[in-house]
């Protein structure tokens, strides 16, 4: 992939394409990763209203423990949209072209590390479901605010409850039936089809990133992992270097 196009896709200055080329990649990286998680723990780690309900069943049921794990994993997700917004509020203030690389190169880092510490964590059972779903919370909770930033609220990518329910409107929309045949008329439905190419694409993304991090994890194991990291560690170094050689210029420069 081209220098100049990973500058678009990752840097600060930001287009509305640029914005939805990486959401659409992100919504891939978020599915492949969270159908491997399920094939490692057997759990769903990018959405939190189920976790959230499970805490609630838990409680009624006096599951205590468990409704605490609950807890912390929602606390976990919470704290990984909290490192997104200071590594790019931090950026920002310094101009740093890498505002929203930064996330995304700490996502890869940690994928990475799930990839090769997985084999090692498989062997201890008792260590790797608590390590693993909280990890994976956290990175969940990393790249929605990464998405969520980039996009104003546009993109959603690690869960896709929104973007089904958004579908669904904009497809009754489509589907309706005007009485009157004005579209100048207040009353008059049009859907928005380009919301509804965007809000498609995501879904299918998601689905297809979920089909490829199953086989891949069921052929591959952790090491699944690896190639997404790497993806996302190309993606973000561009911009990052690009501010070490900025900085660099300005300490060279006569005073």
């Amino acid at each position: 992939m081209p220098q100049a196009t990973m500058r678009k896709l990752v840097g600060r200055t930001r287009t509305r394409r640029a914005n939805r080329q990486l959401g659409l990649l992100l919504a891939f990286v978020a599915g492949a990763v969270n159908a491997g998680g399920f094939l490692a723990i057997h759990r769903y780690t990018s959405h939190m209203t189920g976790v959230v309900s499970g805490v609630a069943d838990d409680l009624a049921l006096g599951n205590f423990a468990l409704a605490a794990a609950g807890v912390l994993l929602v606390c976990v997700f919470i704290a990984g949209a909290t490192t997104t917004a200071l590594l790019t509020l931090w950026a920002r203030n310094r101009h740093l072209n890498s505002e929203y690389a930064l996330s995304l190169l700490l996502e890869a880092t940690l994928l990475l590390v799930f990839g090769l510490l997985g084999t090692y964590l498989a062997q201890h059972s008792t260590l790797l479901v608590p390590a693993t779903v909280a990890l994976l919370c956290f990175i969940m909770g990393l790249q929605n605010a990464v998405v969520t930033k980039i996009s104003h609220a546009e993109i959603r990518t690690t869960h896709m409850t929104g973007v089904v329910t958004d579908l669904g409107i904009e497809l009754g929309r489509l589907l309706y039936c005007n009485r009157s045949a004005d579209s100048d008329s207040d009353s008059y439905v049009r859907a928005d089809r380009d919301k509804l190419m965007i809000l498609g694409s995501i879904l299918a993304c998601f689905a297809v990133g979920g089909l490829t991090g199953a086989l891949a994890f069921k052929h591959l194991s952790y090491a699944a992992t690896i190639p997404i990291a790497l993806l996302l560690a190309g993606l973000a170094l561009v911009p990052i270097l690009d501010d070490l050689r900025h900085k660099g210029i300005h300490r060279k420069s006569p005073v």
